[in-house]
């Protein structure tokens, strides 16, 4: 019998991948992404509470955030579209990334002039503005995340990504309200466009990615010339507009039922949009939970946010390797479990009467590495699931899945609080994350998860 001389695979072997060009520049693109977010979200909600905006106002505003919710409407555009000049020198994904790169500083600097005391409605408009800018980002460097890499790598381009998108995160909080609390909110919200440049720069220095097309994509695609043909007494402009929507729009969501059946495909849908409901309805009162319980600005930006980035780190490596070793659907379901326990943790500093600083920083690592761990295995599966001819619109319908359902229950979340208190809030957003489980756990006996056509 012949001896296995394979070598044992070590966690050098795993992690040393993370160093090639793709992931890093992922990281990048990655902080790029993340940076935005939060600056018209959970430190919005900070600014917003700091100025006395009453919390169930708070709440509503949290909507802003349903930009990225609604991004399917527009993502055909930017897989389809070229912008005139800029698609030509960069490319069809590159030039998206730019122009939507372009109005995130714009409107991050417009954000700085604001003042939420005297002008509540125009900062509200100007977020919503830096909301769509950076969703139409995130549809561009999603295309490009899964284009640029075969499907074996995704599990790392994805934990890249991760990790790039918390850096960016860290920054608009910690590094935002750090800056808040030793000068002022203009000049948080100034230094924040300042380091929008990062993914301008980035993507200025990258490749665009090569995209090959599958057999069973260019029959379907054959409908739109099938329709072109159909339809030749039309006039041009409409016919070329239909024709358009049927390649953009519904070929995309044919190709997704074709490859995964009516049945699982409803039910994978099912499943992406309840298994991030837990982090969205908690996460837009975490700033001012933290404030009511009696924390400063400056001990949030130091241990809610820059003490977790430690945590953080480790469970997007945690989740890349999770991906590799365990599968996708068994790290999805160790994840979302993490995450159950780790809002149920947050109770307890709302139990405590004199809750320290200890404390906070333990409640608060333990979300950020289930966050972590359970966004990058999430990613990872969404990924799979695109076929690369609709990469845009596809992931896009899949990203805009998990947000919307979350973000229309967290505007609710402030009354909730307001309502019950924060330990049975905590209880409630626990509890939204069991229905994923179960369905998921339906998923996996079911077939496994898809693979690019």
């Amino acid at each position: 019998m012949t001896a296995d001389t394979t070598p044992a695979r070590t966690w050098l072997d795993t992690l040393r991948p993370y160093a090639q060009p793709r992931p890093v520049a992922m990281l990048f693109l990655g902080f790029s992404a993340g940076l935005p977010f939060l600056l018209v979200f959970s430190t919005l909600s900070a600014w917003l509470r700091e100025a006395g905006i009453d919390r169930t106002t708070i709440g509503l505003l949290s909507w802003v955030g349903l930009a990225y919710s609604f991004k399917l409407l527009w993502a055909p555009i930017v897989d389809r579209m070229p912008i005139p000049l800029l698609t030509r020198w960069l490319g069809r994904r590159r030039s998206w990334m730019l122009l939507s790169q372009l109005a995130l500083i714009a409107g991050l600097a417009a954000m700085a002039q604001g003042d939420p005391a005297q002008h509540l409605a125009i900062l509200a408009v100007l977020a919503i503005c830096v909301a769509f800018a950076s969703a139409t980002q995130d549809i561009a460097i999603d295309a490009w995340r899964i284009e640029s890499a075969p499907l074996q790598q995704q599990g790392t381009m994805a934990a890249a990504y991760q990790l790039g998108y918390r850096a960016g995160l860290l920054m608009a909080t910690a590094g935002a309200l750090w800056l808040a609390g030793e000068f002022d909110w203009r000049i948080a919200y100034l230094t924040m466009a300042a380091l929008a440049g990062v993914g301008l720069i980035t993507t200025l220095c990258i490749a665009e990615p090569e995209v090959r097309i599958s057999a069973d994509t260019v029959l379907r695609e054959q409908r739109v010339l099938d329709f072109l043909e159909a339809k030749a007494h039309w006039p041009r402009p409409l016919r070329h507009l239909g024709g358009w929507f049927v390649g953009a729009v519904v070929c995309p969501l044919v190709d997704f039922f074709a490859r995964n059946g009516t049945t699982t495909g409803v039910l994978i849908l099912a499943f992406i949009g309840s298994f991030r409901l837990t982090d969205y309805t908690m996460g837009v009162m975490a700033n001012p939970f933290y404030l009511d319980v009696g924390y400063t600005l400056q001990e949030i930006a130091l241990v809610a946010k820059g003490y977790g980035v430690v945590a953080s780190i480790i469970g997007v490596i945690a989740g890349g390797i999770g991906v590799t070793r365990l599968g996708v659907v068994r790290a999805l379901i160790v994840g979302g479990v993490l995450v159950i326990l780790s809002n149920l943790a947050f109770a307890t500093l709302a139990f405590a009467r004199d809750p320290g600083l200890l404390s906070l920083a333990a409640v608060v690592s333990g979300d950020n590495f289930a966050y972590n761990f359970a966004g990058t295995a999430f990613i990872a599966y969404l990924s799979g699931l695109t076929n690369t001819a609709y990469t845009a619109t596809q992931y896009a319908l899949f990203s805009s899945l998990f947000s919307l359902p979350g973000k229309l229950l967290m505007g609710a979340s402030g009354f909730v609080v307001d309502t019950f208190g924060y330990p049975l809030f905590f209880v409630y957003t626990s509890a939204l994350g069991i229905p994923a489980l179960l369905i998921i756990r339906w998923l996996s006996r079911r077939m496994p998860p898809q693979s690019r056509a």
